[in-house]
């Protein structure tokens, strides 16, 4: 198990590098001027200049030579500096952003914390709902229940966050009053009171993400719960007199959860892509809205960063469901 994971590491850093260059020829085949925001009484030679400066003058593969060094081993630098008081990275060149000419990092570490507070929160809401709902609907298959819980969950997945969004917030904060209709992200957690103004804030930009999570994680609970309650070890089980709640929730919950897994793992990365919608519609400043803004102002060096770290969640993800195969099933063997 030890060594399949060590490859798998191994393969994973390739598979990025390549994922970072595919990013990068993308981008640069993008129409995009830096300079065009810059305004018109900025003569042509300092546009020039400030395109030199930006590094626009140097060929493709010297950027992404630079772009690669930067992230790969400047940024852990700037990292290992600041958590142990090294200097290992001063003096160094990081990736600077063509709009706020800071450091792309430096930005994503401030704006990181908003939109895990939302995006944690929506999966954890997700999981917790949908594997209940997906268990109990297989068990009592073509029951009200069952049947009301699969036109929720198509109704919950075929509607996108960009509609649900404003659909709640007219509904729970503008007719019902009940939570406000923007993130407030400057609003610090002290005390049990500013604790539950947190919830409330959080509460709608949860429910849209939590949504669609909800209806994919129950139907494949449902579907897998189902391929399992005819198999032979169930009706051992029940020979032997075990109690139901221990079939399905001991035996047949462990190994339904096998292709779960796999749909936990790669949602993940799915939530952040649904957070950059719905971090615009709530006015929520994180990483997603830090994207938008990038796109908007053809910021190359932060869309290719947070393209990338995008990337790497799905690579990771992926590594972790298959490392969870093994301890959720013991046939499964990594030779």
């Amino acid at each position: 198990m030890f060594d399949y994971t060590v490859r798998r590491l191994l393969i994973a850093v390739p598979t990025l590098v390549i994922i970072s260059l595919v990013i990068f020829l993308v981008l640069s085949l993008a129409p995009n001027d830096p300079m065009a925001q810059v305004p018109m009484t900025v003569p042509p030679e300092v546009k020039e200049k400030m395109r030199e400066a930006l590094g626009l003058g140097q060929p493709l593969y010297v950027q992404f030579w630079k772009w690669l060094v930067q992230f790969f081993w400047i940024e852990p630098q700037v990292f290992i500096d600041h958590y142990f008081g090294t200097q290992f990275a001063e003096g160094k060149l990081r990736v600077i952003s063509w709009q706020t000419r800071a450091p792309v990092m430096d930005t994503v570490v401030e704006r990181l914390p908003q939109t895990l507070w939302v995006v944690a929160m929506s999966y954890v809401v997700a999981i917790a709902i949908s594997i209940p709902i997906g268990i109990y609907s297989a068990y009592k298959q073509y029951s009200v229940f069952d049947q009301a819980g699969t036109f929720i969950t198509m109704v919950g997945y075929s509607i996108p966050p960009f509609f649900t969004g404003p659909l709640v917030i007219v509904i729970f904060a503008v007719n019902l009053e009940w939570f406000p209709s923007t993130y407030d992200t400057l609003h610090k957690v002290v005390d049990w009171d500013s604790f539950v103004i947190q919830l409330r804030q959080m509460a709608l930009p949860v429910m849209v993400l939590a949504i669609q999570g909800t209806a994919q994680i129950s139907r494949y609970m449902r579907s897998a719960i189902l391929d399992n309650l005819n198999q032979d070890y169930v009706r051992t089980a029940r020979a032997k007199g075990l109690s139901e709640s221990i079939v399905i929730l001991v035996h047949v919950l462990r190994n339904s959860m096998i292709p779960v897994i796999t749909v936990i793992a790669l949602n993940l990365p799915l939530i952040f892509g649904g957070a950059i919608i719905t971090e615009q519609v709530f006015k929520v400043n994180g990483i997603g809205q830090q994207l938008i803004l990038a796109i908007y102002a053809n910021d190359l060096p932060t869309i290719q960063t947070l393209t990338f770290i995008f990337a790497f969640l799905i690579v990771g993800m992926n590594l972790i469901a298959d490392v969870l195969y093994a301890i959720l099933d013991p046939r499964i063997r990594y030779e």
